[in-house]
């Protein structure tokens, strides 16, 4: 039976997460993109092992990596979009908050996605009707003991990821929990999935700080956090990883702000995709439909939430 586009996604999600995984901790040549920005050994064996994944099942669809760029044809109805490690600079400073996104656009809609965070051994899913979150029924190796989970290649060169899946429920609330969320409700969707349900229950909103900043200086997400009513409600978090983005829709987070054009971004698509199936309000940053108008992104879990920021968003811009 053909692999459906929801499961491709996942299983490509999942041979990326291996990849970071088994490089952890390891001496990782970085490749320099930018004057401040760079790409490591494991973000490009991370893409290779899920565009392995895809080209094998889908081998017309075309495809836009963030370290390998577009292939296909022009104009496909069908283009995945891959982020291999959302998280360069945390991965390198071996800090464990990263994501490996990726995401099928089929037309004008991202029809299926996955957001695997490689350290929790979860993925979060969508079909583009729902989602849910996957977690891996791998070990509970203590997770502050990363190399143990160590992979190696095998004699095809693909990434095997090691009999060590790091322990989930390691990290607190605070930090990147994997606390399950007041908002987690659970159904079961098929083995091991459970329905996501957003939550403003925490309180924690999630600020993108890196650049680009297109709508500077009359948006700044920094403005945010001094602004006395955001502090009075929310409590600030700036993880770097998009992987925050999927905790909105899992009820981890009660939003996620940040600037930026991001149609078709491969960082972004999956985690967006995952919020308007969860139920989320997503518009960007003024309130507009998204991709619209000025662009950025406003994801909260709720109505209230979500007007809440965009009055705080008005009242800095002033």
């Amino acid at each position: 039976m053909p692999i459906t586009d929801e499961e491709l996604a996942l299983a490509a999600a999942r041979a990326g997460a291996a990849v970071v995984r088994a490089m952890w901790g390891t001496s990782l040549t970085r490749f320099a993109k930018s004057a401040d920005d760079f790409a490591t050994v494991a973000d490009i064996e991370a893409e290779k092992a899920i565009l392995g994944v895809i080209r094998e099942a889908r081998p017309d669809d075309a495809v836009t990596g963030e370290e390998s760029g577009r292939t296909g044809r022009d104009g496909a109805e069908r283009e995945w979009l891959v982020d291999p490690l959302c998280g360069t600079l945390n991965y390198a400073a071996r800090t464990m908050l990263v994501a490996v996104n990726v995401a099928l656009r089929t037309g004008s809609a991202v029809t299926a996605a996955a957001c695997a965070d490689p350290f929790a051994g979860e993925v979060f899913w969508t079909d583009g009707a729902h989602a849910y979150v996957r977690r891996d029924a791998g070990d509970t190796r203590d997770a502050q003991d990363p190399r143990g989970a160590r992979g190696v290649k095998d004699a095809d060169g693909a990434w095997d990821g090691g009999d060590g899946e790091v322990a989930r429920g390691a990290r607190d609330g605070g930090d990147g929990a994997d606390t399950g969320g007041a908002g987690e409700v659970r159904e079961a969707q098929g083995t091991g999935d459970e329905r996501l349900v957003p939550s403003a229950e925490s309180r924690l909103v999630d600020v993108n700080l890196d650049p680009p900043f297109p709508n500077a200086p009359a948006f700044r997400a920094a403005a945010l956090l001094a602004d006395p009513g955001f502090a009075e409600r929310f409590r600030p978090r700036v993880v770097s990883t998009t992987l925050a983005v999927a905790w909105v829709a899992a009820g981890r987070r009660a939003a996620y702000v940040t600037d930026g054009h991001l149609r078709d971004s491969v960082h972004f698509a999956g985690g967006i995709a995952l919020c308007q199936a969860a139920g989320c309000v997503v518009t960007g940053i003024h309130g507009e439909p998204l991709h619209t108008g000025a662009g950025g992104l406003v994801v909260a879990a709720d109505r209230e939430t979500h007007r809440a920021l965009l009055e705080i968003i008005a009242r800095a811009g002033r």
